[in-house]
């Protein structure tokens, strides 16, 4: 018998058929003997037509109460489906993740995780029922309703994996597991059989949109090994786990590209280049949670630099509104920004061990003649930013670059 916590998606909750599909599912599990903890999304357009309705109602809705509206939507589909399993004679409740006690910070919207109440979780896992919780959310000390960001069920998941030592955390989702890019950009690319949460977490922040970053934080802090699977098709999707010392992982030097079209690229002009000048300017983004990415500084001349970095494209407004005080105060010459960019990355773990992994890209791109404007690199990683014209374009180059279109090679 294995303690399995599942994650279901907003499509793989999308109607009431597929609800009852879902149920039909872990009704199986269960018949094997499986404890089942199961952590849920809203069912699919439906956080969208709440804020829908927030926005009809104002232009500027107060966070918390954006929280108490949205988190709804996770209350309807835990119901649903406690329905749908009492009807197959499952014993199952539904925990609201302030029932539950989901602890969080007060950060409305984008609150984190810091505790987790498992007490009842265990009372109903040891009288045999199926114990079914809404994601995204969370109550903070003074018991208001949080919720953690989009994508937040699947960081539920993985918590309550990590609260439960769950053997396993299967997200289930409208796809079968982790590519090596987009199949809508490249129809060449191939499903992961395994990856790293190093590679993962890469991949994640990069733009890869299969998993939330904060969940494979989660699962690689507490080594909870996470499952990729299909909600719509059986196969044994895409293990992600720390294991990353096997021999066939030496051979693959690239295991994904990954990319993100919501960036823009924020310039602050003719900083005096002093010391601290880039901390005044960063400092009140971070204070504003605005998130920074890529950052470049140009080299001095007459005593001035560029400061260049990424924000996400939808925070570039508010970052200009906030820079214009700061620079005002440092005496920078100008503001400048560019919401048509995009940034492309290679991630995998061979790169620690290939020499020429930088020049094969940088020669794959000029090949198509493609300019890279700001260039970032970790161990395991190395990221443009480009002209988002080029997106699929620089996509499609790498991707055969570096052979991931080609299937991997049988082992002996």
């Amino acid at each position: 018998m294995s303690l399995f916590v599942q994650k279901y998606g907003g499509t793989s909750v999308g109607t009431v058929e597929r609800i009852e599909a879902v149920a039909d599912k872990i009704t199986k599990f269960k018949a094997e003997g499986h404890d089942m903890v199961i952590a849920v999304s809203a069912m699919s357009g439906e956080t969208n037509r709440l804020l829908g309705l927030a926005s009809s109602i104002s232009d500027n809705p107060t966070p918390r109460e954006l929280d108490v509206l949205v988190s709804t939507g996770e209350q309807v589909t835990i119901a649903l489906l406690c329905m749908a399993l009492h009807k197959r004679g499952v014993e199952a409740r539904s925990y609201t993740g302030q029932q539950v006690k989901i602890l969080t910070d007060s950060a409305h919207t984008k609150a984190r995780i810091q505790d987790i109440d498992v007490s009842n979780m265990r009372a109903d896992l040891s009288a045999g029922r199926v114990v079914v919780v809404a994601g995204f959310q969370g109550v903070d000390e003074d018991g208001n309703i949080t919720t953690l960001g989009r994508g937040g069920s699947d960081t539920t998941g993985v918590a309550l994996a990590a609260a439960l030592k769950a053997d396993e955390c299967q997200i289930y989702t409208d796809v079968d597991g982790v590519y090596t890019t987009d199949p809508r950009v490249v129809s060449g690319a191939r499903r992961l059989e395994k990856i790293t949460f190093e590679e993962m977490l890469e991949m994640a922040s990069q733009g890869s949109k299969v998993l939330q970053i904060r969940s494979v934080e989660f699962a690689g802090k507490y080594n909870v090994p996470l499952r990729v699977l299909s909600s719509f098709k059986d196969g044994p999707g895409t293990l992600i786990s720390l294991e990353e010392d096997d021999a066939s992982m030496e051979q693959v030097v690239v295991s994904g590209i990954a990319f993100n079209r919501d960036e823009a690229k924020v310039t602050v002009i003719g900083v005096p280049d002093t010391p601290g000048a880039a901390a005044r300017i960063l400092a009140p983004i971070g204070e504003a949670n605005i998130e920074v990415d890529v950052i470049v500084q140009n080299i001095s001349a007459d005593n001035t630099t560029d400061l260049t970095f990424t924000v996400h494209r939808n925070d570039v407004e508010k970052a200009k509104a906030i820079l214009k005080v700061v620079c005002d105060e440092l005496g920078a010459k100008d503001i400048k920004s560019d919401a048509k960019i995009a940034k492309v990355s290679i991630v995998g773990v061979g790169m620690r061990s290939h020499a020429g992994v930088a020049s094969t890209m940088f020669s794959a791109l000029a090949n198509e003649n493609i300019n890279i404007q700001m260039i970032t690199t970790s161990e395991i990683k190395i990221a443009v930013i480009i002209e988002e014209r080029y997106l699929e374009l620089a996509v499609r180059s790498l991707h055969s670059a570096f052979g991931l279109d080609a299937q991997p090679q049988e082992e002996n």
